[in-house]
């Protein structure tokens, strides 16, 4: 059977084709350009809460949410309530959702930075110290989708990490729409000691974190996905607040030497694509064979999936199976590609990962599959898209740490690095620089 004929909406590429190069720029090309429509909205809610306060909350609440309220005290949740949810949940999920926390943390805990200070020992310096003080951030505002469309594993990759780094105060804005709430979600925020919830959403929900109001304070950062609207506002108030990332849509490169289960890796296609139409599923394999054999297996696996549609249109636009001469030259591949996701699926995964410099997350192996990588492996899920692993890292620990230089000259120092700035200062033309350093050295 011909691999063109077992499923024609996937396209398959030669790494070895003269225009290769130009294929694969066009398969990774996305318009991330903003939609007017949404940017005007945005715009606008955000500067009348900004105005408003909480009197603009409730009447987009009301308006998008069809949640009526009178005060935004009556939109926050109870911490009973989320202990709850927590205890309502069946034995089986609960520990689940247990079981994935607790690697969660264990994880992060391993990313703990700590301060640190040593003696400067250079010449004619004695006395001076250098250092880093390294101290959580105040409070955090975590963004969750609510309603159906409801991602527990959100709340614990956001919310741990900011407990673990030891964050004084992290609130929750979940929207829920006519009141419809996610019990996993309300779970989860139990679980991972989220100190206070607002059942409000959209770009309304982030201008009242960015800029506060009477009811909800002002947080320092903004973490957590969210639809388009979201994201337009978490670019926006950047700058007032900090912010995690904005997030494309999803990805997943998997690379092959011939060898496996091509159901496998059809399904492990399958989960990046279902996220939606724009995610991207891309494999790299050495074996033609193989490649013929991973297009049966999607033509036969996709009827089977209740996001058949989705699927299927996310492996048309933006999904392909590329043959390339060997693994060496999948490695380069992939470094150009930079994928969210990377799956080595060969027989000796570890020797390839010399090899990698650009990922969001690096699956080793057959059984490392990227699914378990989104719940409970223990690393965390949020993680760079759309080629920005090159200079951009995972979610951690460090996300809700800041640093503070520590500079304790002594009076002998100031007569080396003294003359050493003022000459600096004036080479410059900056010559209170130069005179404020000079002040200190003894005549």
């Amino acid at each position: 059977m011909k691999p063109e004929a077992a499923f024609p909406g996937v396209r398959v590429l030669d790494a070895q084709s003269p225009d290769f190069g130009a294929q694969l720029d066009a398969l990774l090309a996305f318009d991330a350009s903003t939609d007017e429509g949404i940017e005007q909205t945005v715009a606008a809610v955000l500067a009348d809460v900004r105005a408003r306060g909480d009197a603009a909350v409730l009447d987009y609440t009301r308006r998008f949410d069809k949640l009526d309220a009178a005060s935004v005290a009556e939109l926050e949740l109870p911490r009973s309530l989320l202990s709850e949810a927590l205890d309502g949940l069946p034995a089986q999920r609960r520990a689940a959702l247990e079981q994935a926390a607790a690697r969660v943390r264990a994880y992060h805990e391993r990313q703990i930075a700590t301060s640190w200070e040593y003696a400067d020992t250079s010449p004619g310096l004695e006395g001076t110290r250098l250092g880093q003080m390294v101290q959580p951030l105040d409070r955090v505002g975590l963004y969750v989708p609510g309603g159906r469309a409801a991602y527990p594993s959100s709340v614990l990759m956001n919310a741990i990490p900011a407990k673990v780094a030891g964050v004084g105060e992290l609130i929750m804005v979940v929207p829920t729409p006519r009141g419809e709430r996610n019990p996993l979600v309300l779970a989860a925020a139990a679980v991972t000691g989220v100190d206070r919830v607002f059942t409000i959403g959209g770009a309304q929900a982030v201008a009242a974190l960015a800029y506060g109001t009477a009811s909800i304070p002002q947080v320092d950062k903004i973490v957590g996905p969210g639809n388009a609207y979201v994201a337009s506002a978490k670019r926006r108030v950047f700058g007032t607040v900090g912010i995690d990332m904005v997030a494309g849509p999803s990805e997943v490169l998997i690379i092959s030497d011939g060898h496996g289960d091509p159901d496998w890796v059809a399904m492990d296609m399958f989960a990046q694509a279902e996220h939606d139409e724009l995610a991207q599923a891309l494999l790299l394999c050495t074996s033609a064979d193989f490649i013929a054999a991973v297009q049966a297996s999607i033509a036969r696996l996709l009827p089977e999936m209740p996001r058949a549609a989705v699927i299927g249109a996310s492996l048309a636009r933006r999904g392909a199976l590329i043959r390339v001469p060997n693994l060496d030259a999948a490695c380069r591949i992939a470094n150009r590609i930079a994928p969210e996701h990377l799956e080595v699926c060969t027989a000796a995964p570890r020797d390839l990962l010399p090899q990698l410099k650009h990922a969001g997350a690096i699956f080793l192996g057959h059984y490392s599959v990227e699914a378990l990588g989104d719940y409970c492996a223990g690393p965390n899920h949020v993680l760079p898209t759309m080629r920005s692993a090159r200079f951009s890292s995972p979610l951690g620990v460090y996300d809700f740490q800041k640093r503070s230089s520590v500079i304790d000259i002594s009076e002998a120092g100031a007569q080396v690095l003294g003359r050493i700035a003022a000459e600096l200062a004036l080479g410059e033309g900056l010559q209170a620089h130069a005179r404020s350093a000079s002040m200190r050295i003894k005549s």
